[in-house]
Order: structure tokens, then C-alpha cells, then sequence
């Protein structure tokens, strides 16, 4: 495991010591370990989101109306 020294401004560093002090975490360390999983785990989700974007703009537009595509949905999800 890689050990850090990093400097936190005084408001980010109050609000790490009350996480720590409300029990919620035991020490910083283990509370910027969660907050980077967490920021990981959000960024895979936009990631797929943007993969899901591209990949329908690539698909083309539609010259069917709004009911015809709900229409045709939901006869795709009955099957």
C-alpha cells in the first residue's frame, strides 16, 4: 500500500476529523480511501454513460414519432 503526505485545506480537514470523531471512519486514511473508491466507481458510470451516448448518436436519427418509438418498445420489451 503506497503512503501519502497530503495537506488539506482548514475546512476539509475539520470536516475529515468530525467523519473520524463521529465514528463513522476510524482514522483520514480509511475516510480518503472511501472518497477515492467512491469518486471511481462514479467515474465508471459516466464512462458507461458517455459509451451509451456515443453509441446511440452513431446510430442515427429516427423519422418515427414519439408514440411510434414508445409503440414500438414496448412490443420489443412484450416480444
Amino acid at each position: 500500500m503506497g503512503r501519502q503526505s497530503i495537506s488539506f485545506t482548514e475546512p476539509n480537514d475539520e470536516w475529515l476529523k468530525a467523519q473520524v470523531q463521529s465514528k463513522e471512519y476510524s482514522s483520514k486514511s480509511e475516510l480518503v480511501n472511501d472518497l477515492v473508491r467512491q469518486a471511481r466507481m462514479q467515474q465508471r458510470e459516466i464512462d458507461l454513460i458517455k459509451l451509451k451516448l456515443e453509441k446511440a448518436e452513431q446510430s442515427g436519427f429516427s423519422s418515427q414519432s414519439q408514440k411510434e418509438i414508445l409503440a414500438e418498445s414496448k412490443r420489443l420489451l412484450n416480444g
